[in-house]
């Protein structure tokens, strides 16, 4: 948003140093309203004065230049700002010049010598052309930044009613006395993309008033007839109005008018469109007037207004826009319809059919308030962007979209001879806005004291009234403080008791409080939850994992949730698992030369479209080796086993005291369609019995078709159960256990077993029946070979049976040992090996 300070002086009456442009560009970044930068357009005509040809010479040595005699008046002192009232001395100076439209007896404005023109990045000094001296330049209007009207320099008598005196400063004549801010405006103040609205700001913050044109209705209003369709989108603007303005002169604008639309950035093309662009800036409400006889040749007969209608486009229909570009349109482009015809791009951009034009006698002046995501949602299915577009995606209130057009209405019938015929209206019932209740209290507990004379008091009563009046608010004060009933252009942002609040500091100024500690100061710290969360991390790191961090935004796939409005296409839909991401960066890391990568992410994914919900997991990939050595190996890589890299994971669990047990796994994951996981070589994952994830190899044909070692191995675990199970708090009671004073007795125990038998479910069975002298069992061997039948293995175990209070006896420990040997016996293929 540019900001002319002149327009601004003009909507608000306060001291003169409150314009100081540095210090009012500051208030307004510090007030949330960022300054990008400052355009000193006085700066592009410092220097520059009026100036008369006396004479104009052909140049003795070139056909294209002239040599002319110009007077001017030359300041004592060229100054970058040149004061007006500066007594002026007479000069007559010798400037050659190569413009075609030169001649004698013309006013023109004349570059000085001393002077820079920061347009063409040029400064004028004395030179000598082709043997000729010149002292100064003739400028045409684009080396003073402004928009070219044609070749050649600049004749001021083309260009005003009326030439000024001779020596007079050029910029005040071009409205380039002005400084402009450019002010980033962030989406939730849409009342900052206009000049009343910043007026307001300013007005708050440096202590002044607004002043705004005394606006009368145009004319009352008549329901607007058009199809129960159209109303529907109508009542989800909230409002749509025609007013229909006869006896119109479309000419160029008055040089006012122009200057004003070209410092905010826009081009003036003609007293109609350009007052609705003027109105548009000033109150933020956009604006579109229609031919009334382009409207009628449309339907091939007299206009009507029950014709006007709103609809979504038919997909392949086109329109082309005032730009002059032909546009596709799509479902979700919404229109304005004339007869069922497409005459313009809802909040975007007119149609040229209905363009007014300089033989526009009569017009529909629209004025409206369209739904922002549906504007939103329709510039981007043209790709297009207007001034108008970026106000409705931000939302406008309704109430200010009459007075705008009644603004209008005025401004054409002061500079287009125009009568205001009618108006109609439909417009959505709104509920009255409800007060929001301002506590004191609140007020100052969350804010703390101001600084006054060194001294921290509260802010008084009269200083939150007027700074909250200030921005339009009326207030009813009550015992506890307030009640404030908000203005229409602050409805979106200010809806609960703190945003006024914070209206109040951002207005007073966040440095103007005092330093202030909440009472009473309580330390923060973690949840158990997020303790055990960042040991798990600790420990994944401790165990050689490094952890990882990707987006949660993937590309298309089954099952993927997608995004309403993604930015690119790659990225349009929620992840659904972490390994993917984790396999890419391992591929990445092998083929930058790595010989390893072992990594790990705790993330969120996204289920199923229907469901929509999310669940945090933690992923893990091991793949390669990650050594710092390779003597021990021969020089050979020495990648991790199966039960090396489960063992990793084991470590990391068992940080958090947390028992785990692997299990065959009956629904190995897929990729793509492949099995993920090797079926040999992959368990599921128990916590406290219950199934909380998987880990296993990689398989074969994934480790294939993703270009990596097959000894990579992957795992997978809920978040949610793991810190359940390690959140139990007899798993953090400290307990005592006195070291062992009496030798414990050991015995091997091999037993052959079917081939799928788990060692977890032999361990169990043995710490059953072995109670209560049996201390430990643990696998110690794994045989599979010529000397088992097929289908069978050997599984060997160290049994450890103690006393914590005498040495056992071969007698006391045998009973034990054969009742073990029992209980293993009644498992299914359990027997003995001799």
């Amino acid at each position: 948003m540019r900001v002319s300070l002149q327009w601004l002086k003009e909507l608000v009456s306060a001291e003169p140093e409150a314009f100081a442009i540095d210090s009012l560009a500051e208030r307004l970044s510090i007030a949330g309203f960022e300054v990008d930068g400052i355009d000193n357009l006085a700066a592009r005509a410092a220097g520059v004065v009026v100036g008369y040809v006396q004479s104009r010479e052909p140049h003795p040595n070139a056909d294209k230049l002239s040599v002319c005699q110009v007077v001017v008046a030359e300041p004592e002192t060229l100054q970058t700002q040149m004061p007006q009232t500066q007594i002026l001395q007479t000069q007559t100076l010798q400037i050659v010049c190569g413009a075609a439209n030169v001649r004698a007896g013309i006013h023109v404005p004349v570059a000085l010598v001393g002077a820079t023109l920061p347009a063409v990045e040029l400064t004028i000094k004395p030179t000598e052309l082709r043997g000729v001296a010149s002292s100064g330049m003739i400028c045409s209007l684009g080396e003073l930044g402004l928009p070219s009207q044609g070749e050649g320099i600049a004749i001021l008598e083309d260009l005003l009613e009326s030439v000024p005196a001779v020596g007079s400063p050029v910029g005040p004549l071009f409205g380039l006395d002005d400084q402009v801010l450019e002010l980033a405006i962030t989406a939730n103040r849409p009342d900052g993309l206009s000049m009343q609205g910043i007026a307001r700001e300013v007005a708050a913050l440096v202590g002044g008033r607004t002043n705004w044109p005394a606006v009368e209705a145009a004319a009352a209003s008549q329901p607007l007839p058009s199809d129960p369709a159209s109303q529907r989108l109508m009542d989800e603007g909230g409002i749509f109005s025609i007013t229909q303005l006869s006896g119109i002169q479309v000419a160029a604008s008055p040089a006012w008018l122009q200057r004003r639309l070209e410092k905010a950035g826009l081009r003036p093309i003609n007293n109609v469109v350009d007052i609705t662009n003027l109105v548009m800036l000033e109150t933020g409400q956009p604006l579109h007037a229609y031919d009334l006889d382009r409207l009628a040749s449309l339907a091939g007969a007299e206009a009507e207004i029950a014709s006007i209608g709103l609809r979504h486009a038919v997909p392949g229909e086109t329109l082309l826009g005032l730009d002059g570009e032909q546009r596709q349109l799509s479902g979700e482009s919404l229109l304005v319809t004339y007869a069922k015809k497409p005459i313009a791009l809802a909040g975007l951009m007119g149609g040229d059919a209905t363009a007014v034009r300089d033989s526009t006698k009569t017009i529909w002046l629209e004025a409206a308030v369209f739904p922002a995501m549906a504007v939103r949602r329709s510039a981007h299915s043209v790709g297009l962007r207007t001034e108008a577009s970026s106000r409705f995606e931000k939302g406008l209130p309704g109430e200010v979209t009459l007075a705008a057009a009644d603004r209008a209405a005025e401004l054409l019938q002061q500079l287009a001879g125009a009568l205001v015929e009618g108006r109609w209206l439909h417009s959505r019932e709104q509920e009255p806005r409800q007060p929001l209740h301002l506590r004191r209290d609140a007020l100052h507990n969350l804010l703390g004291p101001v600084l006054e004379q060194d001294e921290a008091i509260d802010l008084p009563d009269e200083r939150i009234r007027s700074t909250l009046e200030a921005i339009g608010c009326k207030l009813i004060e009550n015992e506890e403080g307030w009640q404030v009933t908000v203005p229409p252009s602050r409805a979106i942002d200010l809806q609960r008791e703190v945003d006024l609040i914070e209206e109040v500091a951002r207005l007073v100024g966040y440095d103007q409080f005092a330093c202030h500690l909440p009472d009473p100061i309580e330390p923060g710290g973690l949840e158990p939850a997020q303790q055990l969360e960042r040991r798990l991390r600790r420990a994944l790191t401790a165990a050689g994992l490094q952890e990882c961090c990707s987006l949660s935004l993937v590309a298309a796939a089954p099952g993927r949730i997608p995004l309403a409005n993604p930015l690119l296409a790659d990225y349009g839909y929620l992840r659904d698992n972490l390994t993917d991401e984790l396999l890419a960066a391992a591929r990445r890391n092998l083929r930058a030369g790595a010989p390893g990568f072992w990594g790990f992410e705790i993330g969120n994914v996204f289920g199923e479209a229907d469901s929509g919900a999310s669940r945090t997991l933690l992923a893990g990939v091991i793949c390669g080796e990650r050594r710092a050595e390779r003597w021990s190996s021969s020089g050979k890589p020495q990648p991790p086993s199966y039960f090396q890299a489960r063992g990793l994971l084991q470590q990391a669990i068992s940080a958090l005291a947390v028992p785990s047990e692997d299990r065959p796994l009956s629904q190995p994951p897929q990729l793509s369609g492949t099995p993920l996981l090797h079926p040999g070589r992959s368990a599921q994952l128990l916590l406290e019995g219950r199934p909380a994830g998987w880990f296993g190899q990689l398989h074969p044909e994934a480790a294939e078709q993703l270009d990596l070692p097959e000894t990579t191995h992957l795992f997978e675990l809920e978040l949610a159960p793991l810190i359940a199970a390690a959140s139990r708090r007899e798993r953090w009671q400290p307990a005592f256990a006195s070291f062992a004073t009496v030798p414990a007795s050991e015995r091997d125990l091999a037993l052959v077993v079917p081939a799928g038998t788990s060692t977890a479910s032999m361990i169990k069975v043995i710490a059953k029946a072995g109670k209560p002298l049996l201390e430990h069992a643990e696998l110690i061997d794994l045989y599979r070979g010529a000397q088992l039948a097929e289908g069978q293995c050997s599984q060997a175990y160290r049994l450890r049976y103690r006393d914590p209070k005498r040495t056992l006896t071969d007698e006391e420990i045998e009973p034990v040992h054969q009742k073990i040997l029992s209980s293993l016996k009644q498992q299914p293929g359990v027997q003995l090996r001799c």
